[in-house]
């Protein structure tokens, strides 16, 4: 699959992942009024606006992104109907040719983690059957339990033709206060140490030029970017923060190989909610979706032309 995503990237021009992370707030009004006509102000009515808001969205961007990012979380909020939406939006995508990042965070010891692996990456057994769960193409995986809970996900992707995103260095505030931990004689910090273990891990499941075991590092801190990206050169690197949480086009250079390869960005709310910005605000809630694509358009080129100038 990583090696699906890359061509994806190389075909749009574009590493950008749009994270697909609904809440009410940025749902039209005119969308909620829809859903809540036909099924009421119910789990049932948010699960359906958040459906109708998701394909509008994605009608507007398959075309120019490589991939998305649903985060589960946001369709959790609203119960089973939300997370059959989650499983619809995914289906969805796919359809669309999109490579889809289930960004799940999970991470347990060893048989809760390969069940997690399962039900998101792989097929489980019912008597003389195999079904898919969810069925994404990748899943974030926080590696805080160690390889116990790691190692089951890299099994099935090495099974299924599939790929991880491991926590490492996160773009909230406060992730330093465990990720930026000294450690040991040589006083590093963990995320180094985090990213040595991906590497590592990467070994175990290659493609034709970058590890199915790709990394999470936040936009937010360029500089430990630069340094994880030399300990992990065969790691596709997974990067948040762009947008809404500050990071821009110059602060993502490092994490870039030589190739122009070696990264992804991803924008949410800058892209999914782009109509509420000033920016944006002439398209209307009306025209969320074209408002989408105006805000993906300028992240290309605003990633683009950081990549030429360095």
């Amino acid at each position: 699959m990583i090696n699906k995503l890359i061509a994806n990237i190389k075909k749009t021009g574009a590493p950008v992942v749009a994270g697909l992370d609904p809440m009410m707030k940025f749902i039209p009004e005119h969308i909620q009024k829809k859903a809540f006509a036909e099924y009421g102000e119910s789990l049932e009515g948010a699960a359906a606006a958040v459906w109708w808001f998701n394909k509008e969205i994605v009608d507007n961007i398959y075309d120019i992104i490589p991939a998305v990012k649903p985060q589960i979380a946001m369709y959790e909020q609203f119960g089973i109907p939300g997370l059959m939406v989650y499983r619809e939006t995914i289906e969805y995508c796919k359809k669309k040719g999109l490579v889809v990042i289930g960004d799940i965070k999970r991470g347990d010891i060893g048989s809760t983690s390969e069940a997690y692996a399962v039900g998101h990456l792989g097929k489980v057994k019912i008597g003389s059957q195999s079904f898919y769960g969810f069925d994404e193409d990748f899943a974030t995986v926080n590696p805080y339990l160690g390889s116990d809970g790691v190692k089951p996900f890299i099994k099935v992707c090495q099974e299924e033709n599939k790929g991880i995103f491991v926590l490492v260095k996160t773009s909230n505030p406060s992730s330093g206060e465990f990720q930026d931990r000294l450690l040991g004689t040589e006083d590093r910090p963990l995320y180094e140490i985090v990213g040595e273990y991906v590497a590592e891990w990467g070994k175990e499941h290659m493609g034709d030029s970058y590890s199915y075991v790709g990394a999470v590092v936040g936009a937010t801190y360029p500089e430990m970017g630069k340094v994880l990206r030399r300990i992990m050169p065969k790691t596709y690197i997974l990067v948040p923060g762009y947008g809404a949480q500050g990071g821009k086009g110059k602060d993502l250079v490092h994490f870039f190989n030589e190739d122009g390869l070696g990264a992804i960005v991803n924008s949410s709310r800058g892209i999914i909610a782009a109509y509420q910005q000033e920016q944006y605000a002439s398209f209307g809630p009306e025209n969320f979706g074209q408002a989408a694509r105006a805000a993906v358009e300028d992240m290309i080129k605003d990633i683009s032309q950081a990549l030429e100038s360095r």
